[in-house]
């Protein structure tokens, strides 16, 4: 592996084809999110198929985590959707048939020169591509469980989350004040919060009470013995019109 690959580092902003096709930079598929990458034999190797398919099991975890992951394999585009397919992975797959990766990484697995793929890796990445760990799964017990990534999204989502903790200082009041610059999410969002959101001391205006129905003028609403207001007429009424 390149000698700046390493804890603190910044991987490189690779461009390659997804399994759609479409090309892709690692950055566009992070955003501002941690990420799994693993850098993959590809589908040929039973290895892999386990990796992966712990990952796909526990994949609806990582969802609502806010966390992205990203498998890189040699192989080419239908065999890379294969691969994908077959462990049921809902994540970006990328395709690197010409070996970029391998070359510029100086990773290649020189004991298999049938298939010459990439020595397997798994990184974690936190926003920016700055590495925050690196497992090296030529051993298959080299590979992180998906407990072993829990723990370093942990401790990195806690590092690069502000409201990690809510009961930090300053906070509450930031939030009160109306700067959700440091909430995840809330942040980008647009247009004003509903006053429960906002802890509003206002009540808006027009919200009837619980029970009423529209057309009824009790405050204690139809429902609790009140009579419904009397409908208008249309039509003509002592010869005079309406």
């Amino acid at each position: 592996m390149r000698s700046d690959i390493i804890f603190g580092g910044v991987f490189p902003d690779y461009a390659l084809p997804d399994h759609t096709a479409t090309v892709r930079t690692l950055s566009q598929l992070q955003g501002r999110d941690p990420m799994i990458l693993t850098l993959a034999r590809g589908n040929f190797c039973p290895k892999e198929h386990q990796q992966h398919l712990e990952l796909a099991a526990n994949y609806p975890k990582i969802a609502v985590s806010y966390t992205q992951v990203v498998t890189i394999s040699t192989d080419d585009h239908h065999t890379l959707q294969e691969f994908r397919a077959s462990v049921g992975a809902q994540w970006t797959f990328m395709s690197d048939p010409g070996r970029t990766i391998q070359k510029d990484l100086d990773i290649a697995e020189y004991t298999d020169p049938e298939h010459d793929p990439m020595i397997p890796y798994t990184l974690v990445l936190k926003p920016g591509l700055v590495i925050h760990s690196i497992y090296n799964g030529y051993w298959f017990w080299g590979r992180p469980s998906f407990y072993d990534l829990w723990r370093d999204l942990r401790a990195a989502t806690s590092e690069i989350r502000p409201d990690w903790d809510l009961a930090a200082p300053g906070l509450r009041e930031a939030w009160t004040a109306g700067d959700h610059s440091k909430f995840h999410g809330w942040d980008q969002r647009t247009g004003k919060l509903s006053s429960r959101q906002a802890g509003s001391r206002y009540r808006p205006a027009a919200v009837r009470p619980a029970g009423t129905r529209v057309g009824c003028r009790s405050s204690r609403g139809c429902g609790s013995g009140a009579r419904p207001a009397p409908r208008r007429r249309r039509g003509r009424s002592h010869g005079r019109p309406a």
